[in-house]
């Protein structure tokens, strides 16, 4: 089926839902399904709508529909030496583009990069009235009143039916390497934090079982004076460390327990939250393994500035972006706007 067609499809299938005030539950390879759990609709499914529609690698901009499997995508970079510089988590082998930037997936190279909304330049949708709308374009630039394309970036599909995206990618540096500190929590935090005011080729950093790891990235002669400046022990196994915590395949991540994702400035002391720790975006993201209460939790990040989401557990996850009214009002009011009829995944609350 060409794309012309999968979007007609699509389209007539949103148009019908609209006229029977039927919810639809917007689908691709499940990979991200633990983040909402299951949503009330009729399943839409977008993964036919596939390819990479352009790519231009001396401009540094790629175009694909959002079923395109984030493989496939990868998979053309790295022939040209470039890659997607939000270092997106997959979840699992059949992850889309489309779902990655519905959920605004960043991996540990997001404080150093940007996160995937930073590097979406256009996108198109289709919105609850069945309309196809074009948003943004394939390059940057300034532009006056809203980035509607960035809207869609971590909506969950709320606003509308991602069709295709034009994002922004990075050629991949010449030089990589792991270093490794052994250290305690809060003197990782100090560390992380002084070092990132400094001109380091500094692409993730994060604190396990007392051990702080640092990835530098760049030009030969950049990434060897860092190493001397920071010292450390070279981690030989660095790539695969970083890929494991990207995709949550340490056993920090194993088992049953309750598994929150927190959201702090990143200077925070640690929390008073019994549990286990993973620090990761140089403090600013904490994953927290603990059975302490939920209400306790919540308190705990609020009074640090921050915000908390329940992300996998062994019952429904219950994902919140922000305790702000005025966020939720306005949450509300886009929602209202893009899918007046209210059937795109409707029992999804994002604020």
């Amino acid at each position: 089926m060409s794309d012309q067609d999968c979007t007609q499809d699509i389209s007539a299938a949103v148009l019908a839902a609209a006229a029977a005030r039927s919810p639809l539950a917007i689908c691709g390879s499940g990979s991200k399904h633990f983040l909402t759990g299951a949503i009330d609709g009729t399943a839409l499914d977008v993964t036919g709508h596939r390819g990479i529609v352009s790519y231009e690698p001396t401009e540094l901009v790629l175009t694909a529909c959002a079923g395109t499997p984030l493989s496939e995508i990868e998979a053309a970079l790295a022939e040209r030496h470039q890659m997607l510089g939000f270092e997106p988590p997959h979840f699992g082998p059949g992850a889309t583009l489309g779902g990655t930037i519905a959920c605004n997936l960043s991996g540990p190279r997001r404080p150093y990069c940007g996160a995937a909304r930073d590097f979406v330049l256009g996108t198109r949708i289709i919105n609850g009235q069945g309309e196809i709308l074009q948003f943004g374009g394939q390059v940057m630039k300034n532009v006056a009143g809203y980035d509607v394309s960035r809207l869609m970036t971590g909506s969950y599909g709320t606003l509308g039916v991602l069709l295709e995206i034009s994002l922004k990618i990075l050629p991949k540096p010449a030089q990589e390497i792991t270093l490794m500190f052994e250290t305690t929590a809060n003197e990782a935090l100090r560390k992380m934090n002084a070092w990132a005011g400094l001109p380091l080729p500094l692409s993730a950093a994060c604190h396990l079982d007392d051990t702080l790891y640092v990835r530098l990235s760049g030009t030969d002669k950049g990434v060897h004076a860092a190493r001397i400046k920071l010292g450390g022990e070279h981690d030989t196994g660095g790539a695969a460390f970083w890929q494991a915590l990207r995709e949550q395949q340490l056993l920090f991540f194993a088992g049953e327990a309750q598994h929150w994702r927190l959201s702090v400035p990143s200077a925070t002391p640690l929390l008073d939250i019994p549990g286990k720790w993973l620090l990761d975006w140089g403090g600013a993201q904490r994953w927290l393994r603990t059975g302490a209460p939920e209400i306790d939790i919540h308190h705990a990040v609020e009074a640090a500035g921050g915000h908390a989401i329940l992300f996998r557990n062994t019952g429904r996850p219950k994902p919140v972006r922000t305790s702000s009214v005025v966020a939720s009002r306005l949450a509300r009011d886009l929602r209202r706007a893009f899918d007046p009829h209210a059937i795109f995944n409707p029992t999804l609350r994002l604020a």
